[in-house]
């Protein structure tokens, strides 16, 4: 029997499967900032991060959408392919419940790993999904999960697999047996949602045999640890999924307040990203030199005029 386009054959020349899998054996708690666009890839870039995430969550909401699973599969990977071609920085993306049943998670890793993202993230919940620290989530069955888990190694190249569970809520002996599973099932990693107490956290670390993934989201469950706690307990990743679109968000709001009041930019411009700054980030004179290197006009009788 022949090899399907859905059984993972390589990286697509990326490595940043590979980079990513280095910095999780580093065996230091990694800060992953959440990128929802190209823009916000560059800045984080430009801050010296080495892995960005892209939420769920953020991308919806900059889709002005909620987080309830309507997003699809070509929203994710447009917003994806953006924010790898602006930072080449391994990404993490957030695929909800994978876009379907097993198959469909097959499709989901090809897709993402032939863009170049380093990890595809899928979830036990039910379609459709809700934010992971809201109440009344609904879960598939763990042999539901471990079919979609084994499915994606098995169409993943290099791209790894992260398994998120949701079972916390409920249940914290349930998650961490879930995780378990989905390890043993392949996941290169896992992300315990919503643990609402540092002794939850402890225990996750001391009982759940993979990398893990912790969610520094604001306003959830979880409360606040510094990044040197989280190395400390142990955690190799620990995401802000969130935190720059929440600022940016808020940023935007008061300008857009201010100028509705006032009917002028007055003292907002002091809050602003200056030309030459924005210019800097974006590499603007690099792109015009390149230009200006290639873009030259070339005369019937074989002259070059710049």
């Amino acid at each position: 029997m022949g090899r399907t386009w859905l059984e993972g054959t390589g990286d697509g020349g990326s490595g940043h499967g590979r980079r990513l899998r280095e910095l999780i054996a580093s065996r230091k708690a990694l800060a992953v900032p959440g990128a929802h666009d190209g823009m916000s890839a560059l800045l984080a870039r430009g801050a010296g991060f080495e892995a960005l995430y892209l939420s769920g969550a953020a991308l919806s909401a900059s889709m002005a959408l909620p987080d309830l699973g309507l997003i699809t599969l070509e929203d994710v990977s447009r917003r994806a392919r953006e924010i790898v071609r602006a930072a080449s920085l391994p990404l993490i993306v957030d695929c909800d419940t994978g876009f379907g049943e097993a198959l469909n998670v097959m499709h989901t890793v090809r897709a993402l790993e032939e863009i170049g993202a380093a990890c595809v993230q899928i979830e036990d919940q039910q379609f459709p999904k809700k934010c992971g620290h809201l109440n009344d989530k609904r879960l598939v069955s763990v042999e539901d999960m471990c079919r979609k888990v084994a499915a994606a190694k098995k169409a993943a190249g290099d791209i790894l697999v992260c398994a998120r569970t949701d079972a916390a809520a409920a249940s914290l002996d349930d998650a961490i047996a879930r995780a378990n599973q989905y390890a043993a099932a392949g996941a290169d990693l896992i992300f315990v949602e919503a643990l609402a107490s540092r002794e939850d956290i402890r225990r996750v670390r001391e009982e759940v045999k993979a990398p893990l993934l912790a969610n520094m989201t604001e306003f959830g469950r979880t409360p606040e640890l510094a990044l040197s706690e989280w190395e400390g307990l142990g955690y190799e990743l620990v995401i802000y999924p969130v935190s720059a679109f929440r600022i940016a968000s808020r940023a935007m709001a008061d300008f857009y307040g201010f100028l509705g009041k006032e009917g002028k930019v007055g003292e907002m411009i002091e809050e602003m990203m200056t030309r030459a700054e924005l210019y800097n980030v974006l590499g603007y004179y690099d792109y015009e030199a390149l230009d200006s290197t290639i873009a030259r006009t070339v005369l019937p009788d074989g002259r070059e005029r710049a």
